[in-house]
């Protein structure tokens, strides 16, 4: 599904409702990148894709899955929203994708308010570099990948099955107590912000 489509999400929620029961833990995992264009060159359709896919997504199947647990009866659920550390750390030619990403963290902020008492937890899950197709240039070029990893403390991306491992707690019954909050899983990155000025 095209998850900046409110029809098409709201049709998904439906048929997953129809297949399995119930939804219990929504993770929005859904994005496009930053196109590397600096403001002054960016055009509104190219910010545009980034803010429906990465913000509106996630806006409309958090909203239809709350709508649904609501009207289901009850308490619990998991919200997992997966940012990145763009939602703090700007990167030119990113304005796109970090405006996007920044917005999503305080989207995820206000849920946290709004449904803890339906216990349901919403949480941010906020990656730095992970060896994914998301990142296939510097796969795909050893030289650009060392380039990249530079900056990160660990000198290396993220595996995915890491990332799996951190979605994975946040959806279980270990993090009942967590919500509102921004995991970031970057090997270091965010602390690294800024070292030598």
């Amino acid at each position: 599904a095209d998850i900046s489509d409110e029809q098409q999400v709201e049709r998904l929620f439906d048929e997953a409702t129809e297949a399995f029961g119930a939804v219990d833990i929504l993770m929005n995992n859904a994005g496009v990148d930053a196109s590397g264009a600096e403001v002054a060159e960016l055009s509104t359709e190219v910010f545009d894709k980034a803010i429906k896919a990465n913000l509106y997504g996630a806006f409309f199947c958090c909203r239809r899955y709350i709508q649904l647990r609501k009207a289901r009866g009850g308490e619990g659920g998991k919200i997992i929203n997966v940012t990145s550390v763009h939602e703090e750390i700007p990167n030119a030619g990113g304005a796109d994708y970090d405006c996007s990403k920044g917005a999503l963290r305080n989207l995820t902020r206000t849920l946290a308010l709004e449904v803890a008492p339906l216990k349901i937890n919403v949480n941010n899950l906020g990656p730095g570099m992970v060896l994914t197709p998301f990142n296939q240039p510097a796969i795909d070029d050893p030289k650009l990948l060392d380039e990249q990893v530079q900056s990160i403390p660990w000198k290396r991306a993220a595996e995915p099955s890491e990332i799996g491992r951190l979605a994975v707690f946040l959806a279980s019954g270990d993090s009942d107590y967590v919500t509102g909050a921004t995991y970031f899983m970057d090997g270091g990155l965010m602390r690294n912000v800024g070292q030598g000025a």
